[in-house]
């Protein structure tokens, strides 16, 4: 079975807001695909398919930050794995560490408030584990970021809707 089909076999028998909170919840997907699949495949209350994909979203934010830092210490144990996080430590710090310092946690809110691929709250929370932002600053700036980002994708989805409605 194709991952792609396991996915759709797997939510089909879930009642469709915990379809929305999982993939939500999910790397790959986040908010940015449960919205969408949310308000045209389930045909979900915008602010309820909102609601539930801001909290999916959010599930795994505060395991993400709390783990970041013990899991790499316990990796450095590694040559491989030191090699690794010096390398990144130090790359990240000269070219990105002035933007982080003047900007700060404002940085992290519009980075994880872009709905692109690769900039939500996931990606968000190895940033500020790499740039050394404090966990309640790096949750409430995840938050913030993921708050703006369903507005976004909740209101190109349903302009996009309407649009097609005007079609027809």
């Amino acid at each position: 079975m194709v991952f792609r089909e396991f996915l759709v076999e797997t939510f089909n028998v879930m009642p469709p807001w915990m379809s929305t909170f999982l993939l939500s919840a999910l790397p790959f997907s986040e908010l940015r695909g449960s919205i969408p699949v949310a308000l045209v495949i389930y045909e979900m209350n915008p602010v309820l398919a909102y609601l539930m994909a801001v909290l999916g979203n959010m599930l795994p934010v505060i395991p993400i930050l709390l783990f970041l830092g013990p899991v790499s210490n316990s990796l450095r144990r590694f040559r491989l794995w030191d090699n690794f996080f010096t390398w990144l430590f130090e790359r990240t710090h000269k070219r990105h560490s002035e933007k982080f310092e003047k900007y700060g946690t404002l940085a992290l809110v519009m980075f994880v408030s872009i709905p692109l691929p690769v900039t939500g709250a996931w990606t968000g929370c190895v940033a500020s584990f790499v740039f050394g932002i404090k966990f309640r600053h790096a949750l409430l700036a995840i938050l913030s970021g993921v708050l703006i980002s369903g507005i976004i994708v909740t209101s190109l989805v349903l302009s996009g809707i309407g649009v097609v409605g005007i079609v027809n």
